[in-house]
């Protein structure tokens, strides 16, 4: 039988930073392995592909070396997409995991409107479970 996958979706090196304790807690009570996945997109309109994806690529670095240096097996994908929960949701779907795990980024009313609900348009559409994290939450799950 092989292990449960939990796909953790981070979308900034300070989520990464701060979820990776209680990630790592979760992953090793269920026995689980961890695909980290970031979706590069640009921030402005000013900014070049290549900023957005070394931002991306400090993101899953910092949370797949805390996660591996604490013995949890773990995976780190960067993603390019311009839908960023059809990103999440495909490649939770590619790597047969049965949780997905958002870290949420304290974005306000409006950002969400312009930006897109990314949590919201993934637990309408996911078929599996979704634990959302909120940018001021502290604490083992």
């Amino acid at each position: 039988m092989s292990k449960s996958k939990i796909l953790v979706a981070v979308s900034s090196p300070w989520a990464s930073q701060k979820i990776a304790a209680p990630i790592a807690d979760l992953a090793r009570r269920l026995d689980a392995q961890v695909v980290v996945a970031h979706v590069a997109q640009l921030h402005d309109e000013d900014e070049h592909e290549t900023d957005a994806q070394q931002r991306g690529e400090k993101t899953l670095q910092l949370l797949t070396d805390q996660l591996n240096e604490s013995g949890i097996s773990t995976e780190g994908l960067m993603l390019f997409s311009d839908d960023v929960s059809k990103a999440i949701l495909n490649t939770a779907k590619a790597r047969s995991c049965t949780l997905i795990i958002l870290g949420l980024t304290g974005k306000g009313v409006l950002k969400r409107l312009i930006a897109g609900d990314v949590p919201a348009n993934i637990i309408r559409q996911a078929d599996l479970p979704v634990l959302l994290c909120p940018a001021n939450w502290v604490g083992m799950i």
